[in-house]
């Protein structure tokens, strides 16, 4: 194969359709837009949703549900990923800046500790919320629970 051998491939280059230059050309007139309507003026764009008119799926479909706008999302972190954390860092103060650095928790997160998993190490856990089971394993094993 040679550069002068080169060639596209039969039917991949069409011709570029040029609107609008006369009736010649094929698309003069009203340049291919058809004839009236919102289609063939400028600057129409036709809305999201939009099916031609009929009503649109969102607004057949009826509203349900509740949105409790005092709702507060919690980042899970469990016991046992706290304890290989905590084995790898070689620690026993373990706070938000610490979930931070090791990439378990974004700083805009609230993080809830569970109980999952068994902890075999003494640990001083500092967090937003606590479930019963995670404050029971840590204080069993000596530790503290500090809510912030």
């Amino acid at each position: 194969m040679k550069l002068h051998n080169l060639t596209p491939s039969t039917g991949s280059l069409g011709r570029e359709k040029r609107i609008g230059r006369g009736e010649g050309s094929g698309h003069g007139g009203t340049s291919t837009r058809g004839h009236k309507g919102a289609q063939s003026r400028s600057g129409y764009s036709r809305k999201k949703g939009f099916e031609g008119g009929q009503m649109p799926l969102q607004r057949r479909l009826p509203k349900f549900g509740f949105n409790n706008i005092n709702r507060v999302e919690f980042k899970a972190v469990n016991l046992s990923t706290l304890q290989t954390l905590a084995e790898k860092m070689e620690v026993s103060t373990l706070t938000i800046d610490t979930l931070i650095d090791a990439g378990l928790v974004s700083k805009n997160h609230k993080v809830k500790v569970l109980g999952n998993g068994t902890l075999t190490i003494k640990l001083d856990i500092s967090a937003h919320a606590f479930s019963k089971t995670a404050v029971a394993q840590i204080e069993a094993q000596q530790g503290t629970a500090t809510i912030i």
